[in-house]
């Protein structure tokens, strides 16, 4: 089978290496010329995914035609933010009988659209899934045990993408809530900005426990107002991914956070890496998506807070401390 990743991200990097051990035919499409002729001349993507070598099977190309010609799968692993722009260029090639898997982790800004109904608006494709969990690209790329879930209304859709990702090292459940799982995906990073800060103003494992349980009630409030499903919080895509993204050192989200915390300017630090941090443009949507729906988000408000109006972190954190006293359920 011939499967296309659209986007040389660490994700879409880490994909490709652990589809090509099942023997499938990858081609991973990369939007900048130069760097993928680097990337094809290294075999390595030290920008988005060092350490980890690019086995010479997988074809790298910056031709979506020559990425796309006679695909069965699609992975579209590019921000979100991107995600519409790349879309357009997918739209001038024949993929009306490709299976789509967006494991993008975002929600569009201007629209407030989830990927899948980007995809869906644009594409008009008729089979598609979603993949999303607790997965570090490095780890999955270096064979790390590592599990994850694909949501799609069609059950058939979810079992085959569960067929084609499922490894020894690789666990895949399926599920049918596409909405919990797009959003869990996207508010967890919110969760580990603030975690981050946390750990930038040298809180310790107290606090930081503390915001990952209420960061998990107040974004599981918002997106079963939005019709996701309560379980999937609990799951793969919701506990699971936010732990994740909380803690680990290689998170992108919690990292700037924690640059925040040490009391780095958002510019400042966006000047350092040519990673998409996605939790800064997810936490306006957020607030915007609470006033929508009439739902209260606390930690939320305050993260918008320190990124848009200049709230200082440590004062943010003292803000939340000294809400008034409620019932914990």
């Amino acid at each position: 089978m011939k499967i296309a990743i659209v986007g040389d991200g660490g994700w879409g990097t880490a994909l490709a290496v652990l589809l090509i051990r099942k023997k499938f035919k990858i081609n991973l499409w990369g939007a900048f010329p130069e760097y993928v002729k680097k990337m094809k001349k290294t075999r390595k993507n030290e920008k988005f995914l060092p350490g980890i070598v690019i086995p010479g099977s997988i074809e790298i190309c910056d031709d979506m035609g020559r990425a796309l010609e006679d695909t069965k799968v699609i992975i579209l692993a590019v921000p979100s933010q991107f995600m519409r722009g790349v879309l357009k260029k997918i739209k001038k090639f024949n993929t009306s009988d490709s299976l789509f898997l967006s494991v993008a982790k975002g929600i569009e800004y201007k629209s407030n659209m989830l990927m899948s109904e980007l995809i869906k608006e644009e594409l008009k494709c008729r089979n598609l899934a979603v993949l999303s969990g607790p997965n570090i690209a490095y780890e999955v790329a270096k064979g790390i045990p590592s599990a994850a879930v694909c949501a799609c209304a069609k059950k058939h859709t979810a079992a085959f993408i569960q067929d084609i990702l499922m490894q020894k090292n690789f666990r895949v459940y399926t599920s049918n809530d596409v909405i919990g799982v797009e959003l869990a995906g996207a508010f967890k990073n919110i969760i580990a900005i603030a975690c981050g800060i946390s750990d930038g103003l040298g809180f310790g494992t107290n606090t930081k426990a503390a915001l990952l349980t209420r960061g998990l009630a107040e974004i599981t409030r918002l997106a079963i107002a939005m019709g996701a499903q309560h379980k999937t919080f609990s799951g793969l895509s919701g506990m699971g991914d936010l732990i994740t993204t909380c803690m680990n050192s290689r998170s992108r989200n919690r990292w700037f956070g924690e640059e925040l915390g040490r009391g780095k300017t958002l510019n400042s630090i966006l000047e350092k890496t040519e990673m998409v941090v996605e939790g800064i443009t997810t936490t306006k949507i957020a607030v915007k998506l609470a006033k929508k729906y009439r739902v209260t988000l606390p930690i939320t408000q305050e993260v918008f807070s320190v990124l848009y109006e200049n709230k200082k972190p440590k004062a943010a954190l003292e803000s939340l401390m000294r809400r008034a006293k409620k019932n914990e359920l």
